[in-house]
């Protein structure tokens, strides 16, 4: 009898989340509409949508009189079911956002971090930015369904541990331990690509697709794959390192974070571009990059680079189109590899997609397989830099569709 209860309660979490996840892709849809795609007859569709709507899941959204018969119930996902706190925890930097279910941003803040700076106090920087969200939050009147955390390196995402963070150098972080005693949240903790990439199945431009990959690119590139309709992990939950993928072997060249060289990330990441135009300028080429720097009190950076580029500066239109070869071998290798619908570009380095897709889409197409390459569609995130801040909440909201019980 035990057993008997346990199956029923595994088939009816698996139902339940099957019928909300079909609502949150296909809202507004009928109970009717429910019972033909997914064969459960209709008072199990009503039981199933019913418990959903208790739990504030889902709500009806007024009716569909076309067609012939009465007149039939809409549904849709409840979008103020809950908050949900996203934080990006970068190399240099510090993002924590507020969303409703949906993803819709109600609340944010974005910091500067120096990496170089002791681990203790970036993560002090980061509980500070927390507790002004919640605080922000609790005057919406609204329950927390949970916080989802992003950050770069390998993720231990059972135990919601960092494992290891090339560019930050950090090591065995017990991210989701920290801050759920500090919050009293439910923390899920993700590598960055994987958590943009969940994004983008969700909210973005990936919704319909079962196979793809997401490319974060920043200080480091990492990559996140839905293959068949699922986040792939690997063995240990720790795939999808792409940036660390030698393209280079001769001993000379530079040593990246991982202490490995000829990694990819090393040529196509946002260092080696800003080292591209440093580079130009100490060889005296024209260019009006010092003029913007000395104009607005600031160091070398991706946005003031892609401000020149706008400008129609050729020596940073030039640092982009190389980066943007770097970054075509890698994905053609990804193409060859994975065969995927899609490629998507997100992070902060997709605020130059204009200048880095040309040359990525010439160079994959060069070393990829023509009859793969042709298939492939690349594109970039319609959230950009902020990617995997969406991403920190799409864990979340992915942790409520796949078990709507957890909702009281």
């Amino acid at each position: 009898m035990a057993n008997f209860i346990t199956d029923q309660t595994f088939v009816r979490e698996n139902n339940l989340s099957y019928v909300l996840r079909l609502i949150h892709a296909r809202a507004p849809i009928s109970r009717a509409q429910l019972a033909v795609v997914t064969g459960l007859n209709k008072s199990t569709i009503s039981s199933l949508v019913d418990e959903l709507i208790v739990r504030d899941l889902v709500h009806e959204a007024g009716s569909n009189s076309s067609g012939a018969g009465r007149p039939a119930t809409m549904l849709e996902i409840n979008s103020h079911a809950g908050l949900i706190i996203g934080v990006e925890l970068g190399v240099d930097f510090v993002s924590v956002a507020v969303t409703d279910f949906l993803g819709k941003i109600m609340w944010r803040k974005r910091e500067d971090a120096n990496p170089n700076e002791d681990q203790q106090k970036m993560i002090d920087q980061t509980s500070r930015i927390i507790k002004e969200a919640m605080a922000a939050a609790k005057k919406k009147n609204l329950g927390f369904l949970g916080m989802g955390l992003a950050t770069p390196g390998t993720v231990d995402i059972k135990n919601g541990v960092l494992i290891f963070a090339p560019n930050l150098h950090w090591r065995n972080v017990p991210f989701g331990k920290i801050f759920s005693e500090q919050t009293k949240l439910k923390v899920f903790v993700e590598n960055d690509a994987n958590a943009a990439a969940t994004a983008e199945h969700l909210f973005g431009t990936a919704r319909q697709s079962q196979d793809f990959l997401f490319v974060f690119a920043g200080v480091g590139i990492g990559g996140g794959l839905f293959l068949n309709g699922k986040l792939y992990r690997g063995k240990n939950g720790y795939a999808g390192e792409i940036g660390h993928s030698p393209i280079m072997a001769e001993p000379s060249q530079t040593v990246c974070h991982c202490g490995n060289r000829g990694c990819w990330e090393t040529y196509a990441n946002q260092y080696s571009i800003i080292q591209r135009v440093q580079a130009r300028l100490e060889v005296k080429r024209t260019s009006i990059v010092p003029k913007l720097m000395a104009e607005q009190n600031s160091p070398l950076t991706i946005p003031l680079i892609k401000q020149a580029a706008d400008a129609g500066d050729k020596e940073a239109i030039d640092s982009f189109t190389e980066a943007g070869h770097a970054m075509g071998q890698g994905f053609a290798g990804l193409i060859n590899i994975f065969n995927p619908e899609k490629i998507i570009l997100g992070g902060p380095l997709s605020l130059a997609g204009e200048y880095l897709l040309p040359a990525i889409k010439e160079t994959m197409a060069r070393h990829s397989m023509p009859e793969i390459d042709q298939q492939a569609e690349v594109l970039l995130s319609p959230f950009g830099p902020d990617a995997s801040l969406i991403g920190a909440i799409a864990i979340v909201a992915d942790h409520i569709l796949s078990l709507p019980s957890a909702v009281k």
